[in-house]
């Protein structure tokens, strides 16, 4: 079958190469998208797996609508009865770019009527709606009038894992913490530590990845395929036994996080022990600037997402957090790796260090950075030949 993953943007070719080592054929790497091949054991195993797939989506039908009446008479021309059962509930989610047409909102009411009208015609009865948690989610993405009809696989997006209790203000999503984490290339066996943990978001994605948790055996109730006509559900058992396999119990990394505010930190605990890490994550109530890396353990990686100062007059305490950041890592973590992912690149001068590596992605609507810094031993200078 022909799968298309999306994901953020930045997130691309980390998410072709999570496709690749589970199976797939890269078909085509686009923006915010992976477009592969695989059979239905790949899917599932996707759903699980995947860290940085927002959607998995299973295209069933394509044409050009040139205006309202072709895209009803397209829709409509499609045998429904082989996607949508009944007594089943459905929810259309359009994205529509550069078209004739404008708003969204007005497609999938649109592409909603011609789907209720072909059963109320054929079979004298109508499907519900349900916008929030439906049996069926139909994804339509319609770009330059050229339409694409798919079948959304979880349901719902995949970064909403279910293992988070509570979040400070500005939570990191999942899926953005894990590429960042990837992107890093940290090795899975490091110290790791994020002295700015808030949630504890970056931690706990850490922890799933070092101690081979698969994502998705969080998910509170069914993922979108189970409600498909060909769902397997002895292959689905079988996928779901062997990710649950392969889960280590000995920690695996030394992972360690910290927060200026002890509710923070109570919150980001909740998460971490209904993620089923309490074991493998250390945390402790400290200001950044007195974030030290933990005796007896080789240098490895601190990764943190600082705040990025949104509101109006705090661009001076800003560029002191930073400066504070950027102090605390050249006097405390000489021989570790820093990765800090800010949207707020003007206050990132203030760290004080050389940027090795800057890589383009967003928090949201935000323009960030991930920002590399080598924190070498003493000087990088060779010495001068006398």
């Amino acid at each position: 079958m022909y799968l298309t993953a999306t994901t953020q943007f930045g997130l691309e070719e980390v998410l072709a190469e999570e496709l690749s080592q589970l199976g797939a054929t890269i078909d085509h790497v686009g923006s915010r998208a992976v477009e592969f091949t695989g059979d239905k054991k790949l899917l599932y195993n996707t759903i699980l797996w995947s860290r940085t797939a927002m959607r998995l989506l299973r295209p069933f039908a394509d044409f050009y609508a040139r205006d309202e009446r072709a895209l009803y008479d397209e829709v409509y021309r499609i045998d429904w009865s082989r996607y949508i059962a009944a007594g089943q509930t459905f929810a259309i989610t359009a994205v529509v770019n550069k078209s004739s047409f404008e708003h969204s909102l007005y497609v999938a009411q649109l592409t909603k009527d011609a789907i209720v009208d072909q059963f109320r015609e054929r079979t004298g009865e109508r499907p519900s709606i349900d916008t929030k948690n439906p049996d069926i989610r139909i994804h339509l993405r319609m770009l330059e009038n050229d339409v694409i009809l798919s079948l959304d696989a979880a349901g719902d997006s995949l970064h909403r894992r279910g293992y988070r209790r509570g979040t400070n203000e500005a939570p990191l999503n999942e899926v953005l913490a894990a590429g960042l984490i990837l992107l890093s290339g940290w090795d899975r066996k490091s110290t790791l530590i994020d002295p700015m943990c808030g949630s504890a978001t970056i931690l706990t994605e850490a922890g799933l990845l070092a101690q081979r948790i698969a994502p998705g055996l969080f998910h509170q109730g069914k993922f979108g395929f189970e409600n498909w006509p060909d769902f397997d559900a002895g292959l689905w058992a079988e996928v779901r036994a062997a990710a649950e396999a392969q889960r280590l119990e000995e920690p695996q990394a030394y992972l360690a996080g910290s927060d200026l505010d002890p509710r923070v930190i109570d919150q980001a605990a909740a998460n971490i022990e209904a993620a089923g890490l309490d074991e493998c994550i250390r945390l402790s109530v400290r200001d950044v600037r007195d974030a030290q890396p933990p005796q007896g353990q080789a240098p490895g990686l601190v990764i943190t997402n600082p705040p990025y100062g949104e509101r109006i007059g705090e661009e001076a305490q800003m560029a002191a957090l930073y400066k504070t950041i950027g102090d605390a890592l050249k006097t405390n973590f000489q021989g570790y790796e820093a990765f800090i992912f800010t949207g707020n690149l003007e206050a990132a001068k203030s760290i004080g260090l050389k940027v090795s590596r800057r890589i383009p992605l967003f928090n949201g609507p935000i323009d960030c950075r991930l920002l590399k810094y080598e924190l070498y031993r003493g000087s990088r200078r060779p010495p001068v030949a006398g």
